[in-house]
């Protein structure tokens, strides 16, 4: 998966939510990783127009 910006408000990337991903122990569902990735980055918390792309990158690394 290519390393662009998924949240331009924050500049959080996709290794950035990655990175989260692999530092946390295991997640059951999409959702409760959004919520980690988003404590840690603070990604969809300005504008919120990434949400969806944040939750694709979240369900094709969680795969």
């Amino acid at each position: 998966m290519e390393n662009k910006i998924i949240c331009n408000c924050k500049q959080v990337s996709v290794a950035d939510i990655e990175k989260v991903l692999h530092e946390q122990a295991h997640f059951s569902d999409v959702e409760k990783a959004f919520e980690e990735v988003q404590k840690v980055t603070h990604c969809s918390t300005g504008c919120g127009g990434c949400h969806g792309k944040v939750l694709d990158v979240i369900s094709e690394l969680m795969n």
